[in-house]
């Protein structure tokens, strides 16, 4: 059964939304989906790069209130 755990890095900044982002994939299984919320603008750039080379999935990235909520699937 796969999971979606949420992860709130509003107002963090460089480079802790990606390692909230690490360490919630660290306790997820492949299929669950990481919903995570930040509002430093170098997350719009870090995230996407981080799941590439992680290799997992970034489904969408979404603009919210003063941030932006990346859903990210972990594949491996």
């Amino acid at each position: 059964m796969t999971r979606t755990i949420a992860v709130d890095a509003t107002g963090l900044r460089c480079p802790r939304p990606v390692l909230e982002l690490a360490a919630a994939m660290a306790d997820a299984d492949p299929g669950d989906v990481i919903e995570l919320t930040a509002t430093d603008p170098a997350a719009r750039v870090d995230v996407p790069v981080w799941c590439r080379l992680q290799r997992h999935r970034l489904r969408s990235v979404t603009e919210v209130g003063s941030g932006w909520r990346f859903t990210v699937e972990r594949r491996r």
